[in-house]
């Protein structure tokens, strides 16, 4: 029972957590495509009420005028919409999933002996840590070296050191699937504390200075700006690290951490494509091409990289049958409990002979060739095991 709630919870979690994060990036992206779009107004009495930009948008059959006001408007409306609670959910959400997903049995989901043979509670711990400490670091190198005229570019470039230091850190502690998966956790932790501990709080001062009739400190438009643009090139980095745990050829390799950090590094130059070619279009600067033949460049690199090697060779003649009572004696020993009438992970069952059969070519792919089955070898697949269905696949599946 307690293995059908979890996959209850596992499914209505991850359900929601899509639909708030769709919710939270789509606007996130719309904000960065309006602020690259904005014009100057036309408009002299715009511009006279303190108007830095605004744009003409048609769409779903109506026409859109949205006005930017780059420190304070000359009034507040009576109703202000605020976007926070789409990153609060994210992130609520999604620790709830990794919660259920991999906390909740460390030994299985986030422990693999082969990289770090440790304690359930320790790599918890760690886990943990990750999502708080690079948050500090972040915004640590935000603080101090984000003035002057070059320092978007030197915080940049300490950001970017710091994200591959700890993927290669993540993937030397944790299961490669559980390091892909923590890596971006940690990302979109500081993607949504960036929203509570920086945007929100330096917008609300700036509506109390507004409604006190203060004069508004531009500061907070500052900070508030550089924490977003940080936010719209973390987001597809975080987007691939989410979907990576249902491809195992991305983190099964004795050098995942090196696709990690190329993969985030391609994401980070697409997106940057992507913000560049709306001021493209008004003629502010160049086409960003580039950035998206870099992206593109890394990720035929990586797929080149990771083909998988040639077919084995055909068995001798002489090489011993393997029958499928003998398979079927390893699978139920490694593998039923995952793959059975009780659990059946991936819709894949394993506990009969059809379906064995029907599954032979997942079975020697996730068991022989990816190695990545059973997770992280928890039930202590052998290596005489993993030959033995390897034969007998080879021999094509045979029933007798």
């Amino acid at each position: 029972m307690e293995t059908y709630l979890l996959d209850w919870a596992n499914l209505l979690l991850r359900w929601l957590h899509v639909i708030v994060a769709i919710a939270w990036i789509g606007s996130s992206f719309y904000f960065v495509f309006l602020d690259s779009s904005l014009t100057l107004p036309e408009d002299d009495k715009l511009r006279g009420e303190g108007a830095t930009g605004e744009l003409w948008a048609v769409h779903g059959g109506g026409f859109y005028h949205p006005v930017k006001y780059a420190v304070s408007p000359p009034g507040l409306p009576p109703h202000l919409h605020w976007f926070y609670w789409e990153s609060y959910s994210t992130w609520l959400s999604g620790f709830a999933l990794f919660l259920v997903s991999y906390l909740w049995s460390p030994s299985v989901y986030l422990i693999d002996p082969r990289v770090m043979d440790w304690s359930p509670a320790a790599a918890i711990a760690a886990a943990l840590a990750f999502l708080v400490l690079f948050w500090i670091l972040y915004d640590l190198a935000c603080r101090t070296l984000g003035g002057g005229e070059k320092g978007d570019a030197k915080v940049g470039a300490a950001v970017a050191l710091l994200v591959a230091l700890t993927a290669w850190l993540a993937c030397h502690l944790f299961a490669g699937r559980a390091a892909f998966l923590l890596v971006g956790a940690m990302l979109a932790t500081t993607m949504s504390a960036n929203v509570a501990m920086w945007i929100i709080p330096g917008q609300r001062k700036v509506v109390a200075a507004l409604k006190a009739g203060q004069p508004v400190d531009p500061i907070h438009g500052v900070r508030g700006k550089q924490r977003s643009v940080h936010n719209t090139y973390f987001t597809l980095p975080v987007l691939f690290a989410m979907l990576s745990n249902h491809y195992s050829f991305t983190y099964a390799s004795a050098y995942n951490w090196v696709f990690l950090i190329l993969i985030m590094a391609a994401g980070a130059a697409i997106r940057q494509f992507f913000v560049l070619r709306h001021g493209y279009k008004l003629g502010r600067n160049a086409h960003p091409w580039p950035y998206a033949a870099a992206g593109a460049a890394v990720l035929l690199g990586l797929i080149v990289w990771l083909r998988p090697g040639p077919a084995p060779a055909a068995p001798a003649p002489v090489a011993p049958k393997v029958g499928l009572a003998q398979v079927q004696a390893v699978v139920a020993q490694r593998c039923v409990m995952c793959h059975g009438e009780a659990l059946q992970s991936k819709g894949v069952r394993l506990d009969s002979a059809a379906e064995l059969q029907r599954h032979a070519q997942q079975v020697y792919q996730q068991a022989v060739v990816s190695r990545v089955m059973p997770m992280n070898n928890a039930t202590g697949m052998t290596e005489e095991e993993r030959a033995l269905l390897a034969q007998w696949f080879r021999t094509g599946a045979r029933a007798d």
